[in-house]
């Protein structure tokens, strides 16, 4: 295979990915256009609908401005204003970030692998270009720095996932391998432990989701039956909460980990408790709680359990590669800056998932990033460093494990 065919059929991946991110929301408005409008409505305006939604589940911020018999509709204060929506559906950047991976992965297995992802990403730049262009309107007008740069960084960042995946990591890992034994050891088990530890945060919070949904699948339902969208308006009502559910595990992470979240300003959403008023009308919110929950603290071992059982999985590890057993400063070290790590990925998520949802109080929708990293840094933290320091099992009975230093024995 030589450049130019490799840099051709990496472009062609990045037009599907980039069908695929529009397509989801464009077939089922195509739908609704057909159906429920008759045809009679210009079909560029669902195009561009979906081209917005397609933008804001990359995380380009959107301007909104709304007609005034919608305003008198709705009746919100503040909605007779331009206001933002910069809540990005994290359904579409995943995807995105995933295909893009699969991208880089097959430019990878060629000779050209730099080619083959430098096509696809100017590819995706491009496209995600034009679309910028062709989606602003009076009501709804996307920022087109944003439309170009954050869509194409989303997908490069899977792609050079991909492209990476396998390889040393270059000048890098060279740097890396360069330092002392010690740091080495601490700073690659403080990755693992505080990576492992947010993903079993996240995944805990997935499984509480799921949980939740099902608890409250009664009062999911009587909320689409007050939508009244009927069957196509709620086929694509179900396809943009299924872009929010990435964003909802989140904030239930953020919710374990102890900050909550914000349903517009002023209201929480926490172990401590729930105040709320009016709410976005999507009915995946019916899954929030409601009132005071009485052991709803105990959310917050979540954290503190993962942690310590993170530590003591990494710990293995460290007391094998090191010359000698690490001492007690290198313990807490490592410790501390497993949470440091979990919280800095736990931050980032909780950024990412946040933002205007609407007029008035919806313009603060979702958890706190600074209290959320700072939260699961403290409690993976001093949970890890209780993991390093509590005694291992074997040392208990006189046994030494076989990775045990000689002069030990």
């Amino acid at each position: 295979m030589n450049r130019i065919t490799t840099a051709l059929l990496a472009a062609l991946e990045a037009v599907i990915v980039v069908a695929i991110g529009v397509g989801i929301a464009l077939v089922p408005l195509t739908v609704l256009w057909a159906t429920q409008f008759g045809l009679a409505i210009d079909w560029v305006v669902f195009w561009r609908a979906a081209v917005d939604v397609w933008l804001l589940g990359n995380g380009v911020d959107l301007t909104v401005q709304l007609d005034p018999a919608v305003v008198t509709a709705l009746g919100l204060p503040g909605s007779e204003a331009p206001f933002p929506l910069t809540i990005a559906l994290l359904g579409y950047a995943l995807l995105a970030v995933l295909l893009g991976r699969r991208t880089g992965a097959r430019a990878a297995e060629t000779p050209y692998r730099w080619v083959g992802a430098g096509a696809a990403i100017t590819a995706y730049a491009l496209l995600a270009t034009v679309l910028s262009l062709t989606a602003g309107t009076d009501a709804v007008r996307p920022s087109l720095p944003q439309g170009i740069l954050l869509p194409t960084a989303v997908f490069a960042a899977g792609v050079l996932s991909g492209v990476l995946r396998g390889q040393a990591g270059g000048a890098l890992g060279r740097r890396y391998r360069a330092l002392p034994v010690v740091a080495r050891d601490i700073a690659a088990a403080a990755v693992r432990g505080g990576t492992a530890a947010a993903a079993a945060i996240v995944a805990v919070s997935a499984v509480a989701l799921f949980v939740l949904i099902l608890s409250n699948y009664a009062t999911v339902i009587g909320l689409y039956e007050t939508v009244q969208s009927g069957l196509t308006g709620g086929i694509v009502l179900t396809l943009l909460e299924l872009a929010l559910i990435p964003n909802l595990v989140v904030w239930a992470a953020a919710w374990l980990v102890g900050p909550g979240i914000a349903v517009g300003v002023g209201t929480s959403v926490s172990p401590v408790g729930t105040a709320l008023g009016s709410v976005p009308g999507l009915p995946i919110f019916g899954v929030l709680p409601h009132g005071t929950l009485a052991f709803g603290f105990l959310g917050l071992l979540v954290p503190v359990l993962i942690g310590f059982l993170a530590a003591a999985v990494t710990r293995q590890r460290l007391t094998g590669a090191a010359a000698a057993r690490p001492t007690i400063p290198q313990q807490l070290i490592t410790g501390l800056a497993t949470g440091i790590v979990a919280g800095i990925l736990l931050g980032l998520l909780a950024w990412w998932s946040g933002g205007a949802m609407g007029p008035g109080r919806l313009v603060e929708v979702g958890p706190n990033p600074v209290l959320v990293g700072l939260l699961t840094a403290v409690e993976v933290g001093v949970a890890a460093c209780a993991g390093l320091l509590t005694p291992h099992p074997f040392h208990r009975g006189g046994v030494t494990p076989k990775n045990e230093p000689a002069a030990k024995r």
